[in-house]
C-alpha cells in the first residue's frame, strides 16, 4: 500500500526521536492501542497454523508471525519472508499469505514506523538503507537460513536495500526504491478527503482507484484503511536508491512485477529502471492494479516458485 507516501498530511508533527527514528507514527496512546487490537483480533482469527513473535533490532521490537513453521521441506530450502507496503502488515496480508504458506516456511514482518505491532518509530533519514539493516537482523535473529525476500511497495525497497547473505532471491511487487511514484490529480482527489474526513466510504473509492478494474475492495480493508486515517500520521514515500545500492541487488536472483493498472507504478515507469538497475524485465500482472498482493496471489506465488528454483540452483 502507498498511496500516503506522497499525499500530505495536514496533521502530521514528527518530532525528532534521536539521530535515526522520529517520533511514533500514532496520534496517541489510545490510537495505537486500537491498532493493536485490530491486526492482534485478525491473526488471532487466521485459520492457518502459525505462532507470534517478537524480537529486538536496531529498529526497536518487531513483530512477526511464522506459518508452516514445521512443514517437511527438502534439504537446504529457503524460508519465504514477506515484507508489506505503506500501511500494510501482516493482518492485512494474510490472503498471500495463506497462498505462500501453502508452500513454504512464511515469515510476515510488521515493519517498524507503519502501522501495527511493531515499533512506532519511524527513520528520519536514509529509511531504506536503515530499513535493509533492520531485515538483516531479523534474518539472522528469526528466520536464521537462506530466504526469498516477497516486498510489496515499501516492502519492495526494503528487500532491495538488503545486502544479508541470506537473500537467495527477491520477488518484487510494485516495488520502491527503483522509480518515483507516479501521483496525479485523480490519487489526490481521493487521498485528501480520506486523510481529512476518514470514512469507510472515502477508503472504498480509494481502494478502488488501487485495484484493478474489476476489483472490488472487502468491507474489512475498507475499515482498516479508516482506522489508519483516523488513528496514524502518514509517511513519505522513499527516494530511489542510489545506483550502487541497486547494483548490489544483482548477486541475487530478482524478479520485479507490477499490476496492469498499477497507479502509482505501472509497467513502463518501471521498465526502464528495472532493466538498467537488475537486468531484468518487469512482469505485468494482469487485470491487476496496485493491490497486486490481494488480487493475484496465485500469480505471486509462481513467481515466489521460480525465485525459489533458481535461488536454490543457481540457474
Amino acid at each position: 500500500m502507498t498511496v500516503v507516501e506522497r499525499a500530505v498530511d495536514p496533521y502530521r508533527q514528527e518530532a525528532v526521536w534521536d539521530d535515526d527514528t522520529v517520533a511514533s507514527l500514532y496520534r496517541s496512546a489510545e490510537a495505537h492501542q486500537e491498532i493493536r487490537d485490530w491486526c492482534t483480533t485478525r491473526i488471532s482469527q487466521w485459520p492457518a497454523v502459525h505462532r507470534t513473535a517478537e524480537i529486538s533490532t536496531r529498529a526497536g521490537p518487531t513483530h512477526l508471525v511464522v506459518a508452516n513453521e514445521d512443514a517437511q521441506r527438502p534439504s537446504g530450502a529457503p524460508a519465504v519472508v514477506l515484507l508489506p507496503g505503506t500501511n500494510f502488515n501482516a493482518a492485512t496480508s494474510l490472503v498471500l499469505a495463506t497462498e505462500l504458506a501453502r508452500h513454504w516456511t512464511t515469515y510476515l514482518l510488521d515493519v517498524p514506523g507503519q502501522p501495527g505491532l511493531s515499533s512506532p518509530n519511524r527513520p528520519s533519514r536514509h529509511r531504506l538503507p536503515f530499513y535493509g539493516q533492520w531485515l538483516g537482523d531479523i534474518l539472522d535473529q528469526a528466520v536464521g537460513r537462506p530466504a526469498i525476500l516477497v516486498g510489496h511497495s515499501l516492502g519492495g525497497g526494503i528487500a532491495l536495500a538488503c545486502d544479508s547473505p541470506l537473500v537467495r532471491g527477491r520477488v518484487l511487487i510494485s516495488p520502491a526504491g527503483l522509480a518515483r511514484l507516479s501521483v496525479d490529480r485523480r490519487v489526490l482527489s481521493a487521498t485528501l478527503p480520506w486523510l481529512l474526513r476518514p470514512t469507510d466510504n472515502r477508503s472504498t473509492r480509494l481502494l478502488r482507484m488501487m485495484s484493478g478494474p474489476h476489483s472490488t475492495p472487502g468491507a474489512e480493508l475498507a475499515a482498516w484503511m479508516t482506522l489508519v486515517a483516523r488513528n496514524c500520521r502518514s509517511s513519505l514515500a522513499p527516494a530511489p536508491l542510489p545506483p550502487h545500492a541497486v547494483a548490489q541487488a544483482r548477486n541475487t536472483v530478482n524478479l520485479v512485477a507490477t499490476g496492469e493498472h498499477d497507479i502509482f507504478l505501472p509497467p513502463a515507469r518501471l521498465r526502464i529502471p528495472t532493466t538498467r538497475g537488475l537486468h531484468t524485465r518487469v512482469h505485468v500482472l494482469p487485470g491487476t492494479g496496485h493491490l497486486a498482493t490481494d488480487e493475484a496471489p496465485q500469480r505471486i506465488s509462481t513467481l515466489v516458485a521460480e525465485a525459489v528454483r533458481r535461488g536454490t540452483t543457481g540457474r
